[in-house]
């Protein structure tokens, strides 16, 4: 964001005092427009930079919302797995006694 910004105002200043055949208050007005005009770019590139930093946030949480269902589910499947495994352990040990 700040090279964004640094680049623009190269430019706007490069631009202002580019043309040679105006009249110094002319081109001290166009410097004035040029970093009326930079201002104006900095503060949409801010609000842009903002909405998609608040856009990313709330994918990311709904990915990390998804994951933790999905590892939920998995965690139950397993853990009654296993309690299944269990008890034809259980079953087995009893008919090998038998």
């Amino acid at each position: 964001m700040k090279k964004l910004l640094s680049i623009l105002v190269v430019a706007g200043f490069m631009v202002s005092c580019n043309n040679s055949a105006k009249t110094p208050s002319t081109n001290a007005e166009d410097s004035v427009k040029t970093a009326d005009s930079l201002a104006k770019v900095a503060a949409e590139a801010v609000v842009t930079v903002d909405s998609t930093k608040k856009a990313a946030d709330s994918t990311i949480k709904a990915a990390v919302d998804t994951v933790k269902a999905a590892t939920g589910k998995m965690v139950e499947k397993v853990k009654s797995a296993t309690d299944k495994m269990v008890e034809k352990a259980k079953d087995v040990k009893e008919a090998v006694k038998h």
